[in-house]
Protein backbone atom coordinates (compact mmCIF):
# COMPACT_ATOMS: atom_id res chain seq x y z
CA UNK A 1 0.00 0.00 0.00
CA UNK A 2 1.64 3.59 -0.99
CA UNK A 3 1.71 5.95 1.69
CA UNK A 4 2.31 9.41 1.82
CA UNK A 5 5.57 11.28 2.97
CA UNK A 6 6.44 14.56 4.29
CA UNK A 7 8.79 16.30 2.35
CA UNK A 8 11.54 19.35 2.41
CA UNK A 9 9.42 22.07 2.15
CA UNK A 10 7.61 21.26 5.40
CA UNK A 11 11.01 22.43 7.24
CA UNK A 12 10.21 25.69 9.28
CA UNK A 13 7.01 25.77 8.17
CA UNK A 14 5.50 22.66 10.29
CA UNK A 15 1.56 24.40 9.22
CA UNK A 16 -0.52 21.34 11.23
CA UNK A 17 -3.42 21.61 8.28
CA UNK A 18 -2.31 18.30 7.54
CA UNK A 19 -2.66 17.06 10.87
CA UNK A 20 -5.86 18.81 11.63
CA UNK A 21 -7.54 16.68 8.29
CA UNK A 22 -6.09 13.28 9.07
CA UNK A 23 -8.47 11.06 9.58
CA UNK A 24 -6.45 8.39 11.55
CA UNK A 25 -4.49 10.81 13.31
CA UNK A 26 -0.85 9.60 12.14
CA UNK A 27 0.73 12.96 11.26
CA UNK A 28 3.02 14.15 14.37
CA UNK A 29 4.32 16.31 16.53
CA UNK A 30 0.88 17.81 17.04
CA UNK A 31 1.16 21.24 18.27
CA UNK A 32 0.21 20.26 21.74
CA UNK A 33 2.91 17.34 21.93
CA UNK A 34 5.84 18.51 23.65
CA UNK A 35 8.37 17.47 20.86
CA UNK A 36 6.54 20.41 18.89
CA UNK A 37 8.84 23.20 19.20
CA UNK A 38 12.11 20.93 19.01
CA UNK A 39 11.24 19.01 15.73
CA UNK A 40 11.90 20.72 12.62
CA UNK A 41 8.90 19.30 10.51
CA UNK A 42 5.81 16.80 10.92
CA UNK A 43 5.90 13.46 9.45
CA UNK A 44 3.40 10.74 8.87
CA UNK A 45 3.45 7.22 10.23
CA UNK A 46 4.12 4.51 7.86
CA UNK A 47 2.56 2.02 9.88
CA UNK A 48 -1.02 4.03 10.13
CA UNK A 49 -1.53 5.79 7.27
CA UNK A 50 -4.48 4.94 4.98
CA UNK A 51 -3.80 6.42 1.72
CA UNK A 52 -6.94 8.44 2.09
CA UNK A 53 -4.94 11.58 0.38
CA UNK A 54 -6.41 13.79 2.47
CA UNK A 55 -3.60 15.59 3.71
CA UNK A 56 -2.30 16.43 0.37
CA UNK A 57 -4.12 19.49 -0.67
CA UNK A 58 -4.39 20.39 2.99
CA UNK A 59 -0.52 21.42 3.07
CA UNK A 60 -0.24 24.90 2.07
CA UNK A 61 3.57 24.33 0.96
CA UNK A 62 2.83 21.29 -1.19
CA UNK A 63 5.33 18.91 1.12
CA UNK A 64 3.29 15.86 0.89
CA UNK A 65 3.68 13.06 -1.55
CA UNK A 66 2.78 9.37 -2.40
CA UNK A 67 5.64 7.42 -1.65
CA UNK A 68 5.82 6.32 -4.85
CA UNK A 69 5.69 10.16 -6.46
CA UNK A 70 8.19 11.50 -4.04
CA UNK A 71 10.93 13.98 -6.15
CA UNK A 72 13.79 12.24 -6.77
CA UNK A 73 16.24 15.14 -4.40
CA UNK A 74 13.52 14.30 -1.58
CA UNK A 75 13.45 10.09 -1.88
CA UNK A 76 15.56 10.45 1.26
CA UNK A 77 12.32 11.55 3.19
CA UNK A 78 10.85 8.47 2.98
CA UNK A 79 13.51 6.98 5.44
CA UNK A 80 13.19 10.14 7.45
CA UNK A 81 9.56 9.48 7.91
CA UNK A 82 9.56 5.79 9.01
CA UNK A 83 12.64 6.44 10.57
CA UNK A 84 11.14 8.89 13.06
CA UNK A 85 8.38 6.24 14.04
CA UNK A 86 11.29 3.71 15.38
Amino acid sequence: MAVYVITEPCIGTKDTACVDVCPVDCIHPRKDEPEYEETKMLYINPDECIDCGACQPACPVEAIYRDEDVPKDWQSYIALNADHYK
